[in-house]
């Protein structure tokens, strides 16, 4: 059997011979011609396997599942209350009304009850009184014992309190009031919001750095952050207290305006056209008043200014004569009258009490460098203490009332209109630093005696001696500052050497204004001083 012939041979030999390699027959030509051959074609292998190789796949993630959940509160309460059922009222007809007789009995009692009525109408017996619904307190309590242990650690006194005008913070200045030089001791004002929850009494809620020992605030009577404050060196500053970590507002600095000696009191005043601005009164014991407000860039400037100079003293008063030929003297205290905006006392080192006035237009004898013209404010000279006054405080119910306090341990009460005190009275056998009226109670004053003592009279009961006696130092530490709370009037608070400021919780007869008392002041007044 012969080996089979593959195409290509079989073509090659067909192509070679012109068709003669084939059987002959008819029809096929014996030459090579030109012929067109169907088309051949092989079958792919590769494809065919792949085909049989392919594999269809799909890729799912777990099925998804969901929830539904609803949630829902419902609570439901009524209440209802109501009174007794309403009883009809019986009216009669206005035709069975006896209007005659009613006529007749009304014209038989109009006399009585006019009568009645104007008694009423001109009595005073209830004038000031106010009905308190509180529980009444019949004892002093020590509400808080607050201090500042680094300022204690340095030694220094509370020299200054003043409440803000919420009555819920209350602020002291720290510094020294006994002998030695204390300009370039570094000092502290502190404040405590009483208000606040978690109180620290020996962590204040904001502390301020002052670079002399300080010895006077006062808070702003609208701004209850704002306050202004008194250094040894002789200058007067106003911190924001809402900004510990840079509460300075305004300074005076040190230039020829600035006092030369202690700030001893500052004051904020309305100013005259604008009363919603406030400015600084200082006065210090180089005898100068001074009137600051505040500008821009810091700084306090110097608009008004007065100087108490012997000369131009209005009465002659026994005085020691001026070392080294000086005229100026020393003021250490200041107090506005309530109801003259421009009347003011001040207390001097000589311990005569001086009234004066802003607006006072003779200018000041005297050669202290200034750049406002210094006018002299003495009007009037009161008879002296036995020695300087500490503190003034005119009163809040009457225009011509003042106290005064002084080294001599007295409290003069004395009159506008006369020189000579109405009332002289030995608290201490030590000095007294400070006195303030009551601001709800007309005839009641307290004081603070170098004694270490709080003391709280009533002249209602007593014109010799205190009502209560409180002890403020357990050594007999002197108190050296004292202030009611006008806001939360119950509140009394002092500062003493030992560095502690107490506030004290009044009991409810220093509070509450009885009948007539008002009525008891004024002939106070007017009995003695005729």
């Amino acid at each position: 059997m012969a080996p089979p012939t593959s195409l290509s041979q079989a073509a090659s030999a067909a192509l070679a011979t012109g068709g003669a390699a084939s059987a002959k027959g008819p029809g096929r030509p014996g030459q090579l011609q030109d012929e067109t051959l169907g088309v051949a074609s092989v079958p792919s292998q590769w494809r065919g396997v792949r085909g049989i190789r392919g594999e269809t796949k799909s890729c799912q993630t777990a099925s998804i599942a969901t929830a539904e959940a609803s949630t829902q509160a419902r609570s439901h309460a009524e209440a209802q209350v109501q009174t007794e059922a309403p009883v009809p009222v019986s009216m009669l007809p206005p035709s069975r009304l006896d209007t005659t007789r009613l006529a007749a009995f009304l014209q038989r009692v109009e006399a009585m009850v006019i009568r009645e009525l104007n008694k009423n109408w001109q009595s005073h017996a209830f004038d000031g009184f106010e009905v308190n619904w509180m529980e009444q307190q019949q004892t002093v309590s020590c509400l808080h014992t607050l201090c500042y242990p680094p300022a204690q650690g340095q030694g220094l006194h509370v020299t200054s309190i003043s409440w803000n005008t919420t009555g819920s913070v209350v602020a002291c200045a720290y510094g020294r009031l006994d002998d030695g030089d204390w300009s370039t001791l570094k000092s502290f004002v502190c404040a405590w919001n009483l208000d606040r929850r978690g109180l620290n009494p020996r962590q204040p809620s904001a502390v301020v750095e002052v670079p002399s020992a300080a010895l006077c605030l006062a808070f702003h009577p609208t701004q209850p952050s704002h306050l202004a404050g008194g250094l040894y060196s002789g200058e007067v500053l106003v911190w924001d207290m809402s900004h510990p970590e840079d509460p300075l507002l305004w300074r005076t600095g040190l230039t020829d305006d600035t006092h030369t000696d202690p700030v001893y009191q500052v004051v904020w005043l309305p100013e005259p056209r604008q009363s919603h601005r406030f400015q600084v009164l200082s006065v210090a014991t180089d005898g100068k008043v001074l009137l600051w407000q505040g500008v821009g860039a810091g700084r306090l400037q110097l608009t008004e200014g007065f100087a108490l100079v012997i000369q131009q003293l209005p009465r002659s008063t026994k005085l020691r004569k001026p070392p080294r030929g000086e005229t100026e003297v020393g003021t250490t205290a200041v107090a506005f009258s309530s109801f003259d905006p421009s009347l003011f006392v001040l207390g001097t080192e000589g311990g005569f009490p001086v009234k004066c006035s802003l607006t006072a237009e003779e200018a000041a004898l005297t050669r202290m460098p200034s750049s406002v013209p210094l006018r002299a404010p003495a009007q009037f000279t009161f008879s002296p203490h036995g020695g300087p006054i500490y503190s003034v405080s005119c009163s809040p119910f009457h225009r011509n009332l003042f106290l005064s306090a002084g080294t001599d341990g007295h409290v003069h009460l004395y009159s506008m209109l006369q020189a000579q005190p109405l009332i002289s009275l030995q608290l201490s056998y030590k000095y007294l630093f400070a006195v303030r009226w009551s601001p709800v109670r007309p005839l009641v004053f307290a004081a603070a005696s170098g004694e270490g003592d709080v003391q709280l009279f009533d002249l209602q009961k007593s014109s010799q001696k205190p009502t209560v006696s409180i002890k403020q130092t357990e050594d007999g530490s002197p108190v050296y500052c004292l202030e009611f709370n006008s806001q939360q009037t119950q509140l009394l608070a002092a500062g003493d050497a030992k560095g502690t400021v107490k506030v004290w919780q009044l009991s409810t007869e220093f509070t509450e204004q009885g009948p007539r008392e008002t009525e008891d002041l004024d002939q106070l007044a007017a009995e003695v001083a005729t």
